[in-house]
């Protein structure tokens, strides 16, 4: 596990580090989790995550839809799914998305808001950031 201070105006720079690390699976979809209280910065961190993957649309929460589709050109992957697990009250309500197609798909790359809530239908092995709020300038982040 590594732990990084993050300054709020650092979070771009942070994402494009992380971005650069991540190399893209060749068996399925590349997963990241993010977990963390709300307001702690996941979806600032996916939305400068979908700039740097050259998205062109507003990234907004998907709490209320569940998941956002965005179509990559150029890039290791094709799409760009950022998931809200926020609402889920059970790991089958996944079954709604495909998940399984989803995962199985290697030109996808996935970033889930609160994995937890899916449980064991979350592979153990995906990469895991956890954001933890410290001050209004300030996030921890561990990646494990």
């Amino acid at each position: 596990m590594t732990e990084t201070l993050v300054g709020v105006d650092m979070t771009e720079e942070f994402a494009k580090r992380f971005l650069s690390s991540l190399a893209p699976s060749k068996d399925r979809a590349t997963l990241v989790g993010l977990s963390g209280d709300l307001g702690s910065g996941k979806t600032t961190f996916v939305k400068y995550l979908a700039r740097l993957l050259s998205v062109e649309q507003e990234v907004v929460s998907p709490t209320f839809v569940l998941a956002k589709y965005y179509d990559l050109t150029g890039k290791e992957w094709r799409h760009l799914v950022h998931i809200d697990g926020y609402r889920i009250d059970d790991p089958n309500e996944v079954g709604v998305l495909k998940w399984e197609d989803m995962i199985g798909d290697k030109d996808n790359i996935i970033f889930f808001e609160w994995p937890e809530r899916i449980g064991a239908r979350f592979p153990g092995d995906a990469a895991m950031l956890h954001f933890e709020f410290v001050d209004e300038e300030t996030r921890n982040v561990t990646f494990s």
